[in-house]
């Protein structure tokens, strides 16, 4: 939505930088243009490099959270049903390396996911994820979101979401649908 917006900072702000995965803060009245805008995620561009900005710091870049976003739990058909697996692909789904237009899923990043039971009630999601990588600084920032928006699905209370190297990543455990979007096909 916001894609290639060209942008000043009108506050200074904190920023992930890309691809080390440091903090960093982008001081007030940088110039800056908006790279991607893909599942809630907001990569920048600016003299330093790119960087991962979160949604809440929108406005210091003069742009408005989508209507569509509003970080409430996604909701199950009836209070108390069970989570739907379906649901947490979907959640998963949203998740995108800020350097690649193609979410986790369809990269083939995520290579487990399965829901325990909790005794004293909901859901615990457990995530078993990779990188591109294994050196990229990004991975705890990708985790986290993922583990943010499985999070956000009713009656999960509890989501798990770990980097794991075996099997290694590789170009050909990406979907059909990823490859069409990076021009494989």
């Amino acid at each position: 939505m916001h894609e290639n917006t060209e942008f000043t900072t009108s506050r200074e702000l904190e920023v992930i930088q890309i691809p080390a995965g440091t903090k960093t803060t982008i001081p007030a009245g940088t110039p800056g243009v908006v790279t991607q805008t893909l599942g809630g995620s907001y990569t920048i561009a600016t003299y330093q490099g790119l960087a991962r900005v979160a949604e809440n710091d929108l406005d210091a870049l003069g742009l408005e959270k989508p209507a569509s976003e509003s970080g409430e739990k996604s909701k199950t058909s009836e209070p108390g049903a069970p989570v739907d697996e379906k649901a947490v692909w979907e959640q998963l789904k949203q998740c995108y390396d800020p350097e690649i237009p193609v979410n986790i899923v369809d990269l083939g990043l995520v290579y487990d996911c399965s829901l325990v039971q909790k005794a004293e009630g909901g859901t615990k999601v457990e995530v078993k994820m990779t990188l591109t990588a294994p050196g990229c600084g990004m991975g705890p920032a990708i985790a986290h979101d993922a583990q943010s928006k499985i999070l956000s699905i009713d009656g999960v209370e509890e989501a798990d979401v770990q980097l794991v190297w075996d099997p290694p990543w590789n170009q050909n455990m990406i979907s059909e649908a990823g490859r069409m979007k990076l021009g494989m096909v």
